[in-house]
């Protein structure tokens, strides 16, 4: 609301309420130039988002449907990125692992996240856990996290929660080391130990003091978690351990094509695009956060 006061012949006219939306744009104007990673990666990865939600009203077919008179045609306006072996039209199942690729990249890094900070703060406070929490993280850091993501799969049957499942087991440990390092840091600060020496329990300082410090290395972690997470799909299904072949991912669609790749390489290089842009706009989110959160790097800009 505006107020206005007279004096005289001289109105002065308070500043409006929609200064301190205008101010906040601003601001974020500002900051989008000054970390344009930040701006790109989340542009490119709004757009993947966009594509996976949308698919249906794209342009696309059933991705599983089976035309054999129209197998292995070329790119054309009836179909964009051509057919493949089956018939199956390549733009539809292109677009439709899109859904696949970011729901198993964004669970990872939710899951793998949430373990992790469990882990790691257990370990981080209470100092009989130490020992024996990170002897078995080292154990399964040790263990290369494909081959670990294939021995898991091959326990259970194939199914994209599986693929979730086995792919955070072999980032959590990553997580947790990480949280577990800054939990020692932060233990030592006198803002915690005033907290401690106050008589505030454990649970308050943990949820106080310790979890909302962590949050900035915690999001920047997540990214490289996701974008890993994307890659390690791609190859479990490449190789015929990930989702089923019913289900159109990139590492299907590639799976796939990898036969025809010297007479029909857009099989292959449409979903290997798809792919590498998604992982590359995740990767561009998570190094402009890492700079935009590091109050060194702050200070320089």
């Amino acid at each position: 609301m505006s107020t206005t006061y007279r004096q005289g012949t001289v109105a002065a006219v308070a500043l409006p309420d929609v200064l301190p939306p205008l101010v906040r744009r601003g601001r974020t104007r500002t900051f989008l130039r000054r970390h344009p990673t930040i701006a790109a990666g989340g542009a490119l990865i709004a757009l993947m988002l966009a594509i996976a939600v949308f698919a249906p009203w794209l342009g696309t077919v059933d991705p599983t449907a089976i035309d054999p008179i129209h197998r292995l045609a070329d790119p054309s306006a009836r179909h964009w990125f051509g057919t493949d072996m089956l018939g199956r039209d390549v733009w539809s199942r292109t677009l439709y692992g899109a859904r696949i690729s970011l729901l198993v990249g964004f669970s990872v890094a939710f899951c793998a996240g949430a373990a992790g900070t469990l882990v790691g703060v257990a370990a981080g406070f209470i100092r009989v856990l130490d020992g024996v929490l990170m002897r078995i993280m080292d154990g399964l850091m040790s263990i290369p996290p494909i081959l670990l993501a294939i021995a898991l799969m091959a326990l259970t049957r194939a199914s994209v929660q599986n693929v979730i499942f086995a792919i955070s087991v072999s980032e959590f440990p990553r997580v947790s080391r990480l949280v577990r390092g800054i939990v020692l840091s932060l233990r030592e600060q006198p803002f915690v130990e005033a907290a401690v020496a106050a008589g505030t329990r454990l649970p308050r300082i943990i949820l106080r003091h310790i979890l909302p410090n962590t949050v900035a290395a915690l999001l920047v972690q997540a990214t490289y978690t996701c974008a890993s997470a994307m890659i390690t799909e791609a190859i479990l299904s490449f190789i015929g351990a990930g989702t089923p072949p019913i289900i159109p991912s990139w590492g299907n669609i590639m799976a796939e094509g990898r036969a025809l790749w010297e007479i029909k390489p857009y099989i292959v290089f449409f979903p290997a695009f798809f792919l590498s842009v998604t992982v590359l706009a995740v990767n561009l989110l998570g190094d402009g956060l890492r700079d935009a959160l590091d109050p060194r790097l702050a200070k320089r800009l």
